[in-house]
Parts: structure tokens; C-alpha cells; sequence
């Protein structure tokens, strides 16, 4: 995978602040240490970072818990950012971290088992979305994993979904339940493929017109607090909805957390 003379892809706004992506990095090690630790010279990509190589450096903080071995590469467009983010792991000395200028061609040397792309696709138009997702998939190695979402400027909410080189293969709503007026709140938090799509007729405004009554049955259990209401509501979307219910991706422990993960069927658009 050569460098190429301009990267492909839009600079974003860059915003960005600590710990602002820990639960979708929670839910990777969680989730995705098997894939991190069975691939043969393991790379993660943190594609178009921000401002500040902050959560890039908890991402790989994070993941090289569960996958010593694991390289990350944070990407970015603007070289100043690039710069920054160099200066800081060589201050650092973090050895397996390393900051490099492109987009969504992705320049590295062999392709990555992990691509984090957090809060880079809201500015895009959907079918440039739908594009960039194809593009990335692509580009993984066998048995790899894209997860793209987005979230609040202090990660209290976001939405993300897995994808392989197939295609999108799990959507995860996550939130810190104390915060939440009804489930449906995480609808501006909707992938850019999905944003659009929250209308009568397609399946995620079902989805989340289903949690918001799950939500409103559960509010007797706001009495042991707002982590018990969502767990509950939890449970009762997974009879009308496909929840899923086991480890590693489902089950109370993860609802707990704040998170609920649905087979992307489940929110697949119409026709």
C-alpha cells in the first residue's frame, strides 16, 4: 500500500477530548481481542483522529492490554495534526504507535485487522458514506473489522457499526444511562447511513419507537437506578427485537455498560 500524493478523503472539524471514545474502546477490547491477538503482525488503524492524538493514544493504551503485540497507526489529513501527534509518541516513547498523513486509502504497510473511524463521516453526504464503507472494507486483512460511529463531544452517547470485508455486520447504541431521556435520544447519534433513514416505514425507526416503549414499561425500575431501567428496557426490546443476548457481544454484562448490539438486519435500510 503506497503513499499517495493527496489523501483521499475531507478534513474534519478535528474535535476531539480525552477519554471521549472510551466506550467504543471498551466494547473493541472487549469484543475484538481475538481477532487483535490472532493476526499475524496485528495493525489497528485510527482513522482521522482530530485535533489531538489523545484518543489515539488511548486506543492504544487500551488494546495493547489484551493484544501485546498489536501496532497502531493514527491517520490524519492535516499534516500539522500528523505532526503533533509524532511529537507526542516520540515524548512518549511508545514503542508500536505511529502517526501517519493520508484518508481512507490508508497508508500503511499491510493491511490493518482493526479500523476505528470515529466522528469522520458525519460531513458526508449518505451515498459518500456508503462509499467510504465499501472503500475501508477493502482494504482490511482476512478476518479484519471496521467499526465507524459516532458520538457526543464527552462520549456520554454513540452509535457504531462492525463491519468486515462483507459488509456491516452488527450496529452497538452505547450511553451512560443517567444521561437519557428515552433511547430514541441516540438518534442524532445515528451512523450518516442511517441518519436520514429514522422515518416511518424503515426498520431503525421501529427499532428505537420499540426501546422508547420498552423504555417507558421499564420506569418502575428507575428506583434502583437508571443502569437497572436500561437493563431492563433492554430485556424487553429482546422479545420484539433480535438483541443480542450472548457473550461476547450481549448479555447483561454488556448492558450494564450501557450498550445494547443488534445484527445490522435490524436496521438495515428499505429498498
Amino acid at each position: 500500500m503506497g503513499r499517495i500524493a493527496k489523501p483521499l478523503g475531507a478534513v474534519t472539524r478535528g474535535t476531539t477530548a480525552p477519554n471521549r471514545l472510551r466506550r467504543v474502546d471498551r466494547w473493541i477490547a472487549a469484543t475484538q481481542a481475538g481477532r487483535l491477538r490472532a493476526a499475524d503482525r496485528p495493525l489497528a488503524v485510527d482513522l482521522g483522529y482530530g485535533a489531538s492524538p489523545i484518543t489515539t493514544v488511548e486506543l492504544y493504551r487500551r488494546l495493547r492490554r489484551v493484544a501485546p503485540g498489536l501496532e497502531v497507526a493514527g491517520v490524519e489529513i492535516e499534516p500539522e495534526r500528523v505532526a503533533a501527534g509524532r511529537a507526542f509518541a516520540e515524548r512518549a516513547g511508545l514503542d508500536g504507535l505511529s502517526f501517519r498523513r493520508g484518508g481512507f486509502e490508508l497508508p500503511v504497510d499491510r493491511p490493518p485487522v482493526l479500523v476505528r473511524a470515529f466522528n469522520v463521516l458525519r460531513q458526508y453526504e449518505e451515498d459518500a458514506a456508503w462509499r467510504a464503507w465499501h472503500d475501508l472494507c477493502g482494504r482490511l486483512a482476512p478476518g479484519g473489522v471496521l467499526v465507524e460511529g459516532t458520538c457526543d463531544e464527552i462520549g456520554r452517547r454513540a452509535v457504531w457499526v462492525a463491519l468486515d470485508r462483507d459488509g456491516p455486520r452488527t450496529i452497538t447504541f452505547a450511553t451512560l444511562p443517567a444521561s437519557l431521556g428515552k433511547p430514541s435520544d441516540l438518534a442524532e447519534r445515528l451512523p450518516k447511513t442511517l441518519i436520514h433513514r429514522n422515518v416511518p416505514g424503515e426498520r431503525v425507526h421501529a427499532l428505537l419507537n420499540d426501546f422508547d416503549r420498552c423504555w417507558a414499561v421499564a420506569a418502575p425500575h428507575s428506583a434502583f437506578g437508571p443502569r437497572a431501567r436500561w437493563v431492563e428496557a433492554v430485556a424487553l426490546l429482546a422479545r420484539v427485537q433480535p438483541v443480542v443476548t450472548r457473550a461476547p457481544l450481549g448479555g447483561r454484562r454488556r448492558w450494564r455498560l450501557g450498550e445494547v448490539t443488534l445484527p445490522w438486519t435490524a436496521v438495515a435500510p428499505g429498498p
